[in-house]
């Protein structure tokens, strides 16, 4: 009898991809995804195994690492939230055209709703645009079993693939049937260097062989046991008909029971989309309604797939909502069917928005920023992505932007380019190596106007407190990239060190040109984790 477990959905990615032979998973950290690295990290098997499991700088870097390890003939997985995709984008599409050796996995975690995001991209379109195949799991079950068929395609049809998964999927858990893992695979150098060397001549030529594989990835979803199609009576004539794409097939499910309804349903979990079911499905229905979490990806594909004579319905026409993720109320009305209303929201529980820790040094930090920057009347702060972005709320409305990972620094160079007086970058210490850095060689390079705050709670913070690739290094790296030694200062963000933390911010204000303060002071969390650790192991 196989062992069952019960498994978040990251945790079903994780456990699948090391019993597919795993050797190595790249990532950095971001929500929805980061489980699915610390799985890996803390599994008995891939601690057995060697297996490669830490942190990266950035999506970029692991995108790139992943691809080296693929080179040499093993497995490889990589692991990011969306908005991750847009960093390691230019590995990503060029891995497609270099194609892979050992097989080469990228999980995408999308974030519909924005419970922890800046905006809802959906990553299939970039799975689209790369021209490979893309799986959708609507189950943790189909996500673990995704693992072991993803790196076995990715061998036999030599690109990546893309497993593209949902917050709902990824934090949720259920029972997952496990089954024996399987060897790794041997170093393979045996590699033509022309597919991997992407000059003009090299890279027309894998080009046109990746176009030549979109009919062999169409057939494959065809046939996918991941895709089917439940229409019996293919002569009969429906009034409507469904396509139901990863965890919406879930939601369809859940809101048909008890639906005399015959519909015809098409589930999708992998593409590119299979086109002959689709033509099936249009040939008995007079509209088709589309039911994905994300963006309308598929309706606007089914669109052209579809005759005239039959309506596509989805989020393009407000079948579905516009934004935000789906669940099975939205289905179920959009189908038409009665909703039962939910308790209305209590007046008595007052919304709560989130909030820095107490003891967090960010909050020292903000103090003293609020304090300077009310001397100054066209003062702008720039802020980045990790916790103390929470700066920009209530009691410290300390910060002005937040953008993107790294833009702190770049943007406070440009308002500082158009005129602006003090323009200061707020970054934290796994933001400034994830992609802070370059930002800062340029403003070195113009000694643009600026004064950067690296605030370094020693880890990165956010997402849990995994490692931060620069810890103890921030010193080094900044004068490396040519901050000038008697602008760089280490403080403590502590309240005794107020006075002294004051007159630095001034000074360097002041200053005509790159100056970078670094206040220094372990988060509060992964200190009081320590210390309970420490306590325990002395009882």
């Amino acid at each position: 009898m196989k062992d069952k477990l019960l498994l978040l959905g990251d945790e079903a990615i994780a456990l699948g991809a090391i019993n597919a032979g795993l050797s190595g998973v790249y990532a950095y950290p971001g929500t929805p995804s980061t489980e699915i690295t610390e799985f890996i990290q803390s599994n008995s098997l891939a601690k057995q195994r060697g297996i490669h499991s830490r942190w990266c700088t950035n999506e970029k870097t692991a995108m790139e690492a992943a691809l080296g390890m693929s080179f040499a003939g093993k497995r490889a997985l990589v692991c990011m939230k969306h908005v991750g995709m847009n960093v390691a984008a230019d590995a990503f599409i060029n891995s497609a055209v270099t194609g892979v050796n050992g097989g080469l996995v990228v999980v995408a975690a999308d974030d519909p709703s924005m419970h922890s995001s800046q905006n809802e991209q959906d990553s299939r379109f970039y799975g689209k645009f790369a021209m490979i195949p893309i799986f959708e799991p609507s189950s943790q079950q189909e996500a673990y079993d995704m693992m072991k068929k993803a790196f076995s395609m990715s061998e036999e049809i030599k690109l990546p693939v893309l497993l593209r998964i949902v917050t709902r999927l990824a934090h949720s858990r259920a029972d997952v049937t496990i089954s024996e893992p399987i060897a790794e695979n041997n170093i393979n150098l045996d590699v033509n260097r022309s597919e991997w060397v992407l000059l003009p001549v090299n890279a027309k030529r894998q080009y046109n062989k990746l176009v030549d594989k979109q009919a062999l990835l169409i057939n494959n979803s065809e046939k996918s046991d991941f895709n089917n199609f439940n229409i019996a009576d293919c002569k009969k004539r429906y009034k409507r008909g469904i396509i139901a794409c990863g965890i919406g097939y879930n939601y369809v499910m859940e809101s048909m029971q008890n639906v005399e309804e015959k519909i015809p349903l098409i589930k999708v979990s992998q593409y590119p989309l299979p086109v002959q079911m689709i033509e099936k499905l249009s040939e008995v229905c007079e509209e088709i309604i589309i039911v994905e979490d994300g963006q309308p990806f598929v309706e606007e594909q089914v669109k052209a797939i579809a005759p005239d004579n039959v309506k596509v319905s989805g989020r393009l026409t407000g079948a579905l909502p516009r934004v935000g993720e789906l669940n099975p109320d939205f289905v179920r009305k959009g189908l038409g069917y009665e909703v039962t209303e939910g308790f209305a929201k209590s007046n008595i529980v007052m919304p709560r928005p989130p909030a820095l820790c107490m003891g967090c040094g960010h909050r020292d930090v903000y103090n003293a920023l609020k304090t300077i920057v009310a001397e100054y009347k066209d003062a702008k702060v720039f802020g980045d992505i990790g916790c103390y972005t929470l700066g920009a709320l209530p009691p410290f409305t300390a910060i002005d932007s937040c953008v993107d990972m790294g833009a702190s620094i770049t943007m406070a160079k440009g308002a500082a380019d158009a005129g602006v007086f003090p323009a200061i970058a707020v970054i934290g210490d796994s933001t400034f190596t994830h992609s802070g850095m370059t930002g800062l060689l340029d403003a070195v390079n113009e000694n643009a106007n600026i004064t950067v705050i690296i605030s370094d709670n020693l880890t990165t913070a956010m997402t849990g407190g995994q490692d931060s690739a620069g810890t103890n290094k921030f010193e080094a790296i900044c004068l490396g990239l040519g901050v000038e030694r008697e602008h760089l200062h280490v403080v403590v963000p502590l309240p005794k060190n107020m006075e002294e933390i004051d007159r630095i911010l001034r000074q360097e204000i002041e200053y005509k040109g790159v100056s970078v303060i670094i206040p220094r002071r372990e988060c509060v969390q992964t200190l009081n984790r320590k210390l309970r650790k420490q306590k325990a192991e002395k009882q």
